[in-house]
């Protein structure tokens, strides 16, 4: 009886087991649930919020200058020069409006339709995550012709809003140091912040954003009349057009909603084919990225293909084939952007738009606007309609060469490569590939995995650049077709993540500029073909180390510099140093110890923060033009040997 006892104590289940996360409470408890994660992409979506509620403020009409800077303590300072955050005490409430936009999830002026009508912090949830996520946060307000400032400390208010000075201006300021406990990194990176604020830039005409880095002395300036043409030139920048200027597509479309108030959505295009084989097309709903795209990207797809069709058909360019979407896209760089009240996304980090009425406005609006284009300007229609054509014919010989290689596999039942070592564990989600650089390394991986779980596949040389190939041409190369018959799922457009053999990709090649060049042109054939498994987080860096040092039977891998100086400092006089130049100068015990082995091996994870910042990365790596790459490579001098995407 005792034991029973005891066990349902431990079990009990009653009105003392309900806990009602109060006030910012949920957001500590499940950070993730409200920023994504609490990696290096969450961090970063911290600024973001915040930056997002003085974009809001561009928006409505009433702020023009937005100040970014990172501090040298690591803390971010955003200022504008809006209306700034009401400080008036909040009717019932007892407390200023500043204070419930800060400390409470689902308060703020976003669902106030006569406050914004239209906004990129849709949730009502932003600026109070931030708080809750940071050791402090100082919120500065101009209004009203006095200065008001309140703080924070983990989500919650010091004391009540002070007057700490007169002014003639209005706007925000929002100062917060991330709190070092939630997250897996504090260090804010100035590329991955400049991308999204040169962005927001380019979709909002009106704004200046001033971005500075204490930390480095960094500084950029954004402001671009442009708009949505000017960030299509940026994005081809490394890239041929095919016709000089982007092809223009914007107006306004109403619509009434179930209780018939009228629902405008303003739709803005801008599109630009290349002599490039990759697509390249980004949307926005008011100027938030949306990365998974949704009913807005929909309604642009389905309007391009029906309407280059249509056009070729009517012209007698198109004979007895109808192209598809994959066809019209090649080549092609567009920015489809949107602006719309209460859009309904599928996440709070509003990665896709879930509403019906942006795929109408889009689809009607492009169908119109790109027709009259088509019809005006018969010389880049043609130029477009022929380049589709070209695609059709590669996408067709393609499947005949994917064909072929499947009738092959099919009647050959050892049809995996010959070099692939594979594991015994028929798991996807358990096992593990290797892609190795080299025999001597590929032998050494060989005898040091654990057969169970690990396979290897050894390549040759540097694969072909996908960059520069159109994909009927790679299954002709022999790294190429092994790699994709040995991960499964196959290539291109077609390629199938949930036939992928192993969960785990991991690039492993020497610590040198070979080495880099090689990985580079693997994460190129995952990004430009084989997509799904960067997206679905299947493909990692392998981290071997690049020093031994040792003396009798104590022995650290260090791993940098750093570590290498703290490892002789332990080890003591006469310590012995090696440094590995390649993988196939350590025998395979060491291999498995240092790389391999599951319980003390580094390994990157490859994932995709910013799908414009990675176009841009690959073509200006991976493509034909040098003074882009050399500028790249200048720039990125000190820090390219660890280059992530």
């Amino acid at each position: 009886m005792g034991s029973n006892q005891e066990h349902r104590d431990e079990e009990v289940y009653d009105e003392s087991s309900i806990k009602a996360l109060k006030g910012l409470e949920a957001v500590r408890k499940r950070p993730g649930m409200y920023i994504g994660s609490t990696d290096a992409r969450g961090l970063h979506h911290l600024a973001y919020e915040v930056v997002d509620n003085s974009i809001d403020e561009v928006m409505a009409g009433f702020a023009a200058k937005i100040n970014v800077t990172v501090n040298s303590d690591g803390s971010v300072t955003v200022s504008d020069d809006g209306r700034g955050i009401p400080i008036g005490i909040v009717p019932g409430e007892g407390k200023s409006a500043l204070e419930i936009c800060l400390t409470d999830l689902h308060a703020g002026g976003k669902f106030d339709q006569n406050a914004y009508k239209v906004s990129g912090g849709l949730h009502g949830v932003g600026v109070s995550v931030v708080n809750a996520l940071s050791e402090w946060l100082v919120a500065t307000v101009k209004r009203e012709g006095k200065v008001h400032r309140q703080s924070y400390r983990f989500g919650n208010a010091d004391g009540p809003v002070e007057i700490i000075g007169d002014t003639n201006e209005t706007g925000t300021t929002i100062t917060f140091l991330p709190d070092r406990t939630m997250f897996e990194t504090v260090n804010f990176d100035f590329d991955t912040l400049q991308n999204r604020f040169r962005n927001q830039a380019f979709l909002n005409t009106k704004v200046t954003i001033d971005f500075a880095d204490d930390r480095t002395g960094k500084r950029e300036v954004y402001h671009y009349d442009g708009g949505v043409s000017a960030f299509v030139k940026f994005l081809n920048k490394s890239k041929t057009p095919l016709h000089p200027e982007p092809i223009m597509l914007q107006g306004e479309k109403g619509y009434a909603d179930a209780s018939g108030k009228k629902i405008v959505v303003e739709v803005d295009v801008a599109m630009q084919y290349t002599d490039g084989y990759n697509e390249a097309v980004d949307s926005f709903v008011n100027t938030v990225s949306t990365a998974d795209g949704g009913t807005h990207l929909t309604g642009f797809r389905a309007a391009l293909t029906k309407t280059i069709n249509d056009y070729g058909k009517e012209n007698n360019l198109l004979k007895d084939i109808s192209l598809d979407g994959t066809d019209v896209r090649e080549g092609l760089t567009a920015v489809v952007s949107i602006r719309m009240p209460d859009p309904q996304f599928e996440s709070q980090t509003k990665e896709k738009l879930g509403s019906s009425v942006a795929q109408t406005a889009v689809a009607s609006l492009v169908n119109e606007r790109l027709k009259e284009f088509l019809d005006e300007n018969p010389s880049v229609a043609q130029t477009i309609v022929k380049k589709a054509i070209g695609a059709y014919e590669g996408r067709i010989a393609a499947r005949k060469a994917r064909d072929a290689t499947r009738r092959k596999s099919a009647l050959d039942s050892t049809s995996l490569p010959g070099k692939l070592a594979d594991c015994s564990e028929k798991d996807p989600g358990k096992c593990e590939l290797y892609i190795v650089e080299g025999e001597s390394a590929g032998g050494s991986a060989k005898m040091g995995r654990d057969r169970a779980f690990q396979a290897i596949l050894p390549i040759r040389g540097k694969i072909l650049n996908v960059e520069k190939t159109r994909q009927d041409k790679l299954l002709d190369h022999e790294e190429i077709k092994n790699l994709t018959i040995a991960i499964g799922g196959g290539i291109g457009k077609e390629f199938d993540v949930s036939k992928a053999r192993y969960h785990k990709i991991v690039i492993m090649t020497d610590a040198d500029v070979d080495g880099a060049h090689i990985g580079t042109l693997l994460l190129t054939l995952f990004y430009r073909q084989m997509r799904p498994l960067v997206d679905a987080g299947y493909v990692y860096m392998a981290m071997p180390p690049l020093y031994r040092a040792y003396k009798g039977k104590k022995q650290i891998y260090c791993y940098n510099d750093e570590e290498l100086a703290r490892a002789v400092a332990e080890i003591g006089q006469g310590c012995n140093i090696s440094r590995y130049k390649g993988l196939g100068e350590m025998n395979p015990q060491q291999l498995w110890d240092t790389t391999m082995d599951p319980e003390n091996r580094m390994m990157k994870r490859v994932y995709v923060e910013d799908a414009v910042m990675a176009d841009q990365l690959f073509s200006t790596l991976m493509g034909d033009d040098v003074e882009p790459r050399r500028e790249y490579i200048i720039e990125h001098a000190n820090d390219v040997v660890n280059l992530d995407v």
